[in-house]
C-alpha cells in the first residue's frame, strides 16, 4: 500500500489559541520568531525571510476574539 502524501502549502494551518498573550490579530511562528530575533540583534536575511513564510503558513497564533 501507498500512502498519499498532501504537498506542504495544502497542509492545513495549525492555529494556537493564546488569549491574553495575542492581541485578536493573527500572527504567523515565523514573524513572532523574526520580533525576537531582531529585538536581540540578529538581523535578517534573505533565507531568514523565506523560513519565516514558510513556519508562518505552518503555524499561527490568535488572541482571544479569532478562530
Amino acid at each position: 500500500m501507498t500512502e498519499q502524501h498532501t504537498p506542504a502549502d495544502q497542509q492545513a494551518k495549525h492555529r494556537v489559541r493564546l488569549p491574553g498573550f495575542v492581541s485578536d490579530e493573527e500572527i504567523g511562528l515565523g514573524n513572532v520568531i523574526k520580533k525576537v530575533t531582531s529585538t536581540i540583534g540578529i538581523k535578517t536575511c534573505g533565507g531568514c525571510q523565506r523560513r519565516a513564510e514558510a513556519l508562518n503558513r505552518w503555524m499561527s497564533f490568535t488572541g482571544r476574539g479569532s478562530r
